[in-house]
């Protein structure tokens, strides 16, 4: 089926009318602008050509914008805004020192906290943003530079790349162990899955050779702690990323039915990982470049994985 677009009018009638709706007056409008009635009022007829259809309701002097003409105005105010912050923010690129980074929380704590003077050596005059979201941020919307993001590396539109593999282990309070005999257990047993991925459970639980299950009692989790937590108070199977994991398990307080390492012998594919997801324009900005230079050229890899013969990332970057 083809689709049909619609011829855009000029953006300078656009911008007449515009004000015209705001002043509802041809008048008003021209005093505004600087330009005589008549030039406004072919303007606005220009575009009422393009678009084929009326926009203003004459009554003697007085005009009042008619229903097309509202919606068009609530279109063109939001385009004149995005300009004018496109504007703003070229302007301001080259000269800012800025940068507004967005962290998964779990990375944010265990990894790029302890880190972050490390790129403070490297660019001293930098002033670093940090917040956490848990889902990949609208770059434009919430003024973000770079994230990194927890995932597969799947996101449109972005370069994302590699930082580091998020191995999980499976992980219950003993309670719970007590009733797991082998992985064709788990068919019954509530697991905690994170919202991120529903799909990780069933590549891990495919893995085992475990399928056909129904997950009445599965619960869904926003983050890393949240899914700790909640493995801790007994609540199902949890997947419990390894710095997490070795400190409950050391205390007793979580056991690895399966062992620790179920994980590592799954395709790479379906690991999940922390990923520097950027926006490929976004790389033109000096700071910004000098940041992701930096993160991508840092050892992540923590003394465990190191023991256990991780490799800190693989694959070049990304790119949808």
């Amino acid at each position: 089926m083809t689709q049909t677009h619609a011829r855009l009018p000029p953006l300078n009638a656009l911008r007449v009318f515009h004000t015209v709706v705001r002043h509802r007056s041809f008048r008003s409008a021209a005093d505004d602008l600087g330009v005589s009635p008549q030039a406004v009022s072919q303007q606005i007829k220009l575009l009422e050509d393009t678009l084929g259809t009326e926009l203003f309701e004459r009554r003697g002097r007085a005009i009042e914008p008619n229903e097309n003409a509202i919606l068009l105005a609530h279109f063109v105010q939001a385009g004149f805004d995005e300009l004018e912050e496109g504007v703003r923010r070229v302007a301001q690129s080259q000269l800012r020192n800025r940068i507004n980074v967005n962290a998964s929380p779990y990375f944010a704590t265990r990894y790029l906290l302890d880190r972050i003077n490390r790129f403070r050596e490297i660019a001293p005059d930098a002033d670093l943003r940090l917040t956490t979201m848990v889902d990949l941020p609208d770059f434009v919307a919430d003024d973000v530079d770079v994230a990194i993001q927890w995932g597969f590396g799947t996101w449109k539109g972005h370069e994302a790349t590699l930082l580091i593999h998020d191995h999980k282990v499976i992980c219950c309070t003993p309670d719970l162990a007590r009733r797991l005999s082998g992985p064709e257990d788990l068919r019954t047993m509530p697991l905690l899955h994170p919202v991120l991925s529903m799909d990780l459970w069933r590549n891990v639980l495919r893995h085992l050779g475990v399928d056909d299950r129904s997950g009445k009692n599965d619960i869904q989790l926003q983050d890393a702690a949240t899914m700790r937590r909640a493995t801790l108070a007994g609540l199902g199977i949890g997947l419990i990323s390894m710095i997490d994991a070795a400190e409950d398990l050391k205390l007793g307080k979580l056991v690895a039915p399966f062992g620790q390492q179920v994980m590592h012998q799954m395709p790479q594919a379906q690991v999940p990982g922390f990923y520097l997801v950027v926006p490929k324009a976004h790389r033109r900005v000096k700071t910004i470049a000098s940041f992701c230079r930096w993160i991508e050229a840092e050892d992540w890899l923590t003394p465990d994985d190191r023991e256990l013969g991780l490799p800190n990332r693989d694959g070049p970057a990304i790119q949808d």
